[in-house]
């Protein structure tokens, strides 16, 4: 048995050190490890609740808004007293409370181009955003640095998940260009069943902590279909493009090619 986790550790994990998966090894590879989760909201709550739960030892949390009653019907780690509050700072209390292991560095803004380089300080990113300008952002920034990604994404009863590895085949792959802004509504518009994110959420902390013990297979390469109405699940393979602009034969050298307005296309 490991030294470096004392008895209160060895007690908080002892259902993963009992795997042979994980072990005391696996465990002390999750307290090193370091995951920024972009979104506090009803992606990232679950993600940063099954993360810290799991002793991940230091999480980032990314976001510019503060909770909304809205919220609570999906975005687990907040509550009513927490509104008005900003969602890092709800975050961070909610993470203290449930894992005193667990360091959590709070980014109270909408990442941009400027502010992207915090990525460089974790070991992977989880994508919990509501808006495609941050999902491309993030893809093309961790393709150029070589950061893994868990992306995740929903709509009304429908979700989807992948995970993109250094090299591609990465988001642009799937989805060349943003739609236009204005076309795809948002759930304040449409809606959303509150338990769906959570399915997905949770699909991406499974997909860090795998990366973070680098155990398992992860969705690099296939994208998983959710419907909770039907309750089924599917995965579709997809491929490298050679032509991507972020992990193709010809990549951008600096996320200030692009501008992520529109349909976050790489300029001429």
């Amino acid at each position: 048995m490991s030294l470096a986790l004392d008895a209160t550790q060895l007690d908080r994990y002892s259902r993963h050190i009992i795997m042979d998966e994980v072990g005391p090894e696996g465990q002390e590879r999750l307290l090193d490890g370091s995951v920024l989760v972009v979104g506090a909201g009803g992606l990232g709550s679950p993600v940063i609740q099954y993360l810290a739960a799991a002793g991940v030892g230091r999480l980032g949390v990314v976001d510019d808004d503060a909770v909304e009653r809205s919220n609570l019907q999906r975005q687990v780690i907040h509550a009513d007293a927490d509104v008005g509050v900003p969602k890092v700072e709800s975050a961070r209390g909610y993470v203290e409370r449930l894992n005193p292991d667990v360091a959590v560095e709070t980014y109270e803004t909408r990442l941009d181009s400027p502010g992207i380089g915090i990525v460089d300080d974790y070991d992977l990113v989880v994508d919990a955003s509501d808006n495609f300008p941050t999902r491309y952002l993030l893809n093309d920034y961790c393709q150029l640095t070589g950061t893994p990604l868990a992306h995740g994404s929903i709509y009304k009863f429908e979700g989807q998940a992948t995970t993109i590895r250094p090299g591609g085949p990465c988001y642009r792959c799937l989805f060349p260009e943003a739609p236009e802004p204005g076309t795809v509504p948002d759930c304040a518009t449409t809606g959303v069943l509150g338990v769906l994110p959570g399915t997905v959420g949770c699909i991406q902390a499974t997909e860090a902590v795998k990366l973070l013990l680098d155990a398992g297979e992860t969705l690099d390469g296939r994208l998983l279909f959710y419907d909770a109405m039907a309750m089924t699940f599917e995965t579709v393979p997809f491929r490298r493009n050679p032509d991507c602009p972020a992990c193709g034969d010809d990549p951008i050298d600096s996320v200030s090619e692009v501008e992520y307005t529109g349909g976050c296309t790489v300029g001429d």
